[in-house]
């Protein structure tokens, strides 16, 4: 065991290794004949998306199965009997791909886009969302086109600002959805309406509304329609109406994305549900009412998208002590991998495995995390050194942290860097009220809860004080600026696609999040005073702590210009800072250079900042004083 300084331990897990081992895998399906598909988001292929059947490559390049619907996307593909509907990103065009077939177009060439869709029984129509841009706002409708692209698009439900989750009965005769207007957000207050496929015309409104978020509505074998809502504080499982679950746990999930499952029907009558209770994640059995949890590894759902084919689940999920995983499940079998993502393979030494940290915040409230502590069986720091603390604050912001195995947080805990990745208030996962902590605080409870997160592991001993860091990205990027800005708690920050003028987001971004901020900070422009208070790009003069900022120069969601002008407020102000842009990069980093500069330069930033040096052949980065 050598002595080494926190930050300069030795590790196997590099940058490079991240980069591979970031594999995104998502929206697993399983065929009528058993086989299993799923989604591959690869950084070594630039990030583009894959279609995979039992480990073989579905989708040749230059497809690339992604769509931008709400910008965010989700619900890419479908699968109908052997034949395939994808969204290609290049043209977002939806295509059919027929066993031993080559891909072709289904909707014509323009400014549309498709999501979440679904096929009739026979297969000869699919549902789905559209998106249509063009001048001013983007539509967005529930259409039915046919499967081979021959009839005109018949719009089913329109309107509305948005629209989701359009389902068909196992018959195929009805046909449901959720929909939701501007201000709310789908987690904020949505509609669940039913029409016959015929008569559309003929909907009906069945659950929800302004302050009640509804959930994944499914049909069951029999047709009896099942949601899930937040009417009694809690994503519960409802049927019919009638309330099925009790849980003082989150059974739903904040739809940021399209395509989401957070449960599934067996053919034994079992209900297969995602059950979340301080961020963390577990697989449980709708039995006689009550849930039974099943005992597996996994502690994280990517965003859940739990099937079922007969009494056979298949969801992607990983553990503290399990990479990213493609799984299925029945009785009979139990647990079988059927993917896991990356090549890493470690021994338990070097995985930090995090614990559940409820903490004491601002107002006399309660906050959560998970922290990671550092690990590394080769290495230890001398007697009386506590080592540097990341402070991570997830996106959203109305998103969660679930303990799981991540080589990004690993690359950290490997070297002597800690980590706490914080479920301010605000986050999903702790029920509603604890998610509407966040209504007009946006900017204020989030600071406060990575603050107090950050003073509770100096105090107990598990950080230096000293040496305290904040990073994250997007949402996270704007508590990381604001809390560099609006307090003195962070030696250092790094801000990944962060939003830095609040009032700039609310008039320019997609519409998805156009009025998101409504909520969260307040109306604009009524409220255009309480935004210059909120954004840190007009108090950079207070900051007094290095940054390194990153950005894509595609981001539609954080234009560059927000990053832009950071670096020039810290360059006029002389603060020290690192700033990096990446062409071909959107809201959220996908290339696997990509990947690897950014933790390198985060990585050379603190070392310079906090006075360690790295180990290894890492690329350092020059700070601009």
């Amino acid at each position: 065991m050598r002595h080494t300084p926190y930050g300069s331990w030795d590790s196997p897990i590099g940058a490079s290794e991240v980069a591979r081992g970031g594999i995104r895998l998502s929206e697993p399906r399983l065929a009528d004949d058993g086989a299993a598909w799923w989604l591959e988001g690869r950084p070594l292929e630039g990030g583009r998306y894959v279609l995979v059947r039992d480990g073989a490559d579905v989708t040749p390049a230059p497809l690339n199965v992604r769509t931008r619907v709400h910008e965010y996307g989700g619900g890419a593909w479908l699968l109908s009997g052997g034949t395939v509907f994808l969204s290609n990103f290049d043209d977002q065009r939806l295509y059919r791909l027929d066993p031993g077939g080559e891909a072709r177009p289904v909707t014509p060439e323009g400014p549309a886009r498709y999501a979440d869709g679904v096929a009739t029984p026979d297969g000869q129509t699919v549902v789905c969302v559209r998106e249509t841009h063009g001048e001013g706002e983007p539509v967005n409708e529930v259409v039915a086109l046919a499967g081979d692209g021959e009839a005109e698009q018949r719009v089913l439900a329109s309107g509305r600002d948005f629209y989701s989750f359009p389902r068909l009965s196992p018959d195929g005769a009805t046909l449901c959805w959720t929909c939701w207007d501007h201000p709310n957000m789908p987690w904020d207050g949505t509609e669940l309406w039913v029409a016959p496929l015929d008569r559309p015309e003929d909907a009906r409104l069945v659950a929800g509304g302004p302050d009640e978020s509804i959930w994944q509505p499914s049909f069951g074998a029999d047709g009896t329609l099942h949601w899930v809502s937040d009417r009694p504080g809690w994503w519960n499982l409802y049927r019919d109406g009638e309330q099925l679950t009790d849980e003082s746990a989150d059974l739903g999930y904040p739809q940021w994305l399209f395509g989401g499952s957070t449960y599934a029907f067996l053919d034994d009558g079992t209900i297969a549900v995602i059950r979340t209770v301080n961020g963390e994640e577990r697989l449980c059995l709708l039995r006689d009412g009550a849930l039974e949890e099943l005992d597996l590894p996994y502690t994280a759902y990517a965003f859940p998208s739990l099937r079922a084919r007969g009494n056979r689940l298949i969801f992607a999920a990983t553990g503290p002590a399990e990479p990213r995983t493609i799984a299925t499940w029945e009785p009979d079998r139990g647990l079988e991998v059927v993917r896991a993502a990356g090549e890493v393979e470690l021994d338990a030494g070097w995985i930090s495995v995090p614990r559940h940290v409820e903490f004491p915040t601002a107002g006399g409230r309660t906050a959560h995390a998970f922290y990671y502590p550092p690990a590394n069986p080769d290495c230890e720091a001398s007697d009386g050194e506590r080592p540097p603390l990341i402070v991570q604050s997830h996106g959203g912001p109305t998103g969660h942290a679930s303990p799981e195995l991540e080589l990004e947080i690993l690359f950290w805990t490997s070297r002597g860097i800690g980590v706490v990745d914080v479920n301010y208030g605000g986050s999903s996962g702790h029920g509603r009220e604890y998610r509407r902590r966040l209504d007009g605080k946006w900017g204020i409870v989030d600071v406060e809860d990575c603050v107090a997160a950050a003073r509770y592991l100096a105090d107990e001993g598990e950080a230096d004080g000293s040496r305290l860091a904040i990073h994250g990205g997007s949402a996270g990027g704007y508590t990381t600026l604001c809390a560099l800005v609006f307090t003195d708690e962070f030696a250092a920050g790094a801000s990944h696609y962060g939003v830095a003028d609040a009032e700039t987001l609310a008039r320019d971004t997609h519409k998805f999040e156009s009025r998101y901020l409504d909520r969260l900070i307040g109306p604009y422009p009524e409220a255009a005073e309480t935004y210059r208070e909120r954004s840190p790009i007009h108090f950079a003069d207070r900051l007094r702590s290095p940054v390194i900022l990153f950005q894509g120069l595609e981001d539609e969601v954080v234009p560059p210009s927000q990053a832009e002008e950071m670096v020039a407020a810290l360059r006029a102000n002389g603060i020290p800072h690192a700033y990096l842009a990446f062409e071909g990069e959107q809201h959220g980093f996908r290339r696997s250079e990509t990947i690897i500069r950014c933790l390198e330069a985060e990585l050379s930033f603190y070392a310079q900042i906090f006075g360690f040096e790295p180990a290894g052949d890492i690329e350092p980065v020059a700070i601009e004083r």
